[in-house]
């Protein structure tokens, strides 16, 4: 896997997941919709944590700064 992901892309998703995860904590979205965002914010972090995230490959996307030689 190369990585794809650039660092703003990853901390955007941090702070989604982690707000996410406090409105869930607090009550404010539960339910179906609870779980459904609890997931994703997982997927948000799994993929910040590894820099890669599969959608960008499909669509050609890439965030992380071109090292040029």
């Amino acid at each position: 896997m190369k990585k794809n992901m650039g660092n703003t892309d990853k901390i955007v998703r941090l702070i989604a997941a982690a707000v996410i995860g406090l409105l869930y904590w607090k009550g404010i979205i539960s339910g179906t919709l609870g779980i459904i965002l609890s997931v994703l914010a997982a997927v948000f972090v799994l993929t910040s944590l590894i820099s890669f995230c599969p959608l960008y490959t499909l669509f050609g996307l890439k965030t992380c700064k071109i090292k040029e030689s």
